[in-house]
């Protein structure tokens, strides 16, 4: 337990020590977010119902807040492993006692926990541009957003094990934010089949609780269900592809060069 510790703090330094030392770039990435918000936002305005246009101003700031989200822990790692196989410095973290994969476990903790407080700015200047406050229930949103991470963290885990081996994979990590983008924005009462789809069951909870104002007792078991198998099974999936995909760059010497 003492290990994993140090690696969370020394991680959590790291990843506070690079936002700090490209403020310009932090500063960038949020206002391009807050950006595309502005136009979302104004096209509501613009061309939307106006009977409607406080439910969809709700609906777009959600599910821009998730996309933002998604976007940055289901990428992270898999730079992560890109830039440590540039450096050349990748092979010295197979050899460390932790792991790799533990050690991108921690680093993907650590850029969740970084991010979620970029996540909570923007949220709070999204609402206070438009003008609509959500219903931020902490004690029904905690465990919704847990099990919904948790399946995030899964498929972050198969890009990551899929840059071991190809190493560049920076083209599909621009088609894959659209991928996300669809994925945030889509509603589940298209087709019922759509709540299996990696953490859209949970997108779509917390929109009902932060739109609707829903309360915990309000779900029924049958959503917490599908919630739990979902993050369970994309996270160990996940998982397990970037397990095995590392022991096949270790047979093939892939962890030595870039």
């Amino acid at each position: 337990m003492a290990a994993w510790l140090n690696l969370l703090k020394a991680n959590l330094k790291k990843e506070y020590l690079e936002l700090k030392r490209y403020l310009p770039n932090t500063i960038a990435m949020i206002l391009t977010f807050y950006i595309i918000f502005l136009g979302l936002f104004g096209v509501i305005q613009i061309v939307g119902d106006p009977t409607t246009q406080d439910a969809n101003t709700q609906y777009v700031i959600v599910n821009y807040i998730f996309w933002f989200l998604a976007f940055s822990i289901i990428n992270s790692i898999g730079y992560e492993i890109l830039n440590e196989a540039m450096r050349g410095t990748l092979e010295q973290l197979s050899m460390s006692p932790m792991g790799i994969w533990r050690i991108m476990a921690v680093r993907l903790i650590s850029t969740t926990i970084i991010n979620l407080i970029i996540v909570i700015i923007l949220l709070h200047i999204s609402m206070a541009t438009a003008g609509q406050w959500l219903n931020v229930d902490v004690v029904t949103l905690a465990p919704i957003m847990l099990l919904t991470l948790i399946g995030m963290f899964g498929i972050s885990f198969i890009i990551a094990g899929i840059t071991i081996i190809v190493k560049q994979i920076q083209a599909f990590l621009q088609i894959l934010q659209f991928i996300l983008m669809a994925l945030t924005f889509i509603p589940i009462s298209l087709s019922p089949i759509i709540q299996f789809l990696p953490f859209v069951k949970g997108i779509d909870m917390v929109r009902e609780v932060m739109i609707h104002g829903v309360g915990l007792s309000q779900f029924a078991v049958y959503d917490f269900v599908v919630l739990i198998v979902n993050a369970l099974f994309y996270f160990v999936l996940g998982l397990a592809i970037f397990i095995y995909c590392e022991r096949v760059a270790m047979q093939k010497g892939l962890l030595a060069h870039y």
